[in-house]
C-alpha cells in the first residue's frame, strides 16, 4: 500500500536563515497544542546536527523523544524522522520522514514547505493517520507563521 505524502506550506516575511532558525531553535515557542508528553510541553528541542535528538520536555520535567535529525542543512533544509506510532506515542520501530525546506521568495521572505512521507509505516492505520496529519501540519505551520510575524515586527522596531 502506498500513501501519498502530506504536504503543507506557508510564507513568512523573514529571510531563509532567520526562518530556519525560528523554526528549528524555537519550536517550543510556536508549536500549537498537542504533543505526546504526559503533561504540557515547556520545550521542544531539535539538536542541530545529523543524529541529533528531537524531543520535548514537559511541565513535570519528563523528556519524551519524538525522533531524530537526519540531515541539517541551514538555511535551506532539515530532514527529520518522526518515531511516533498511530497513537502518537514514541515508538522507534515506526519511522516516518518530515522534510522542511526554506526557499527565498521574490519579496525576500521565505516559503516554508513541509512534506511528511513514508506514512505506510502505520500499516492498517496509515490512511487514518494521513488524514489526521494532513489537518495537523497546516495548523502547526500557521502557528509558526504567527510566531515568525511577531518576531519580524519586534525586530523591525
Amino acid at each position: 500500500m502506498s500513501i501519498a505524502p502530506v504536504r503543507a506550506e506557508v510564507e513568512v516575511r523573514q529571510p531563509p536563515a532567520r526562518a530556519f532558525e525560528l523554526f528549528t531553535a524555537h519550536m517550543g515557542d510556536w508549536w500549537q497544542e498537542g504533543t505526546p508528553g504526559e503533561k504540557p510541553a515547556v520545550a521542544i528541542t531539535l539538536e542541530p546536527f545529523p543524529g541529533g535528538r528531537w524531543f520535548e520536555v514537559d511541565a513535570g520535567g519528563t523528556e519524551t523523544p519524538w525522533g531524530k535529525v537526519v540531515e541539517w542543512q541551514p538555511p535551506g533544509r532539515v530532514l527529520l524522522v518522526w518515531e511516533m506510532n498511530s497513537r502518537f506515542r514514541y515508538d522507534p520501530s515506526v519511522v516516518t520522514e518530515i522534510e522542511i525546506t526554506f526557499t527565498e521568495t521574490a519579496s525576500g521572505g521565505t516559503r516554508v514547505a513541509l512534506e511528511h512521507r513514508k506514512l505506510e509505516a502505520y500499516g492498517a492505520d496509515a490512511e487514518r493517520l494521513a488524514e489526521s496529519i494532513s489537518k495537523g501540519w497546516p495548523k502547526q505551520l500557521r502557528g509558526f507563521a504567527q510566531y515568525a510575524e511577531a518576531d519580524q515586527e519586534e525586530n523591525a522596531q
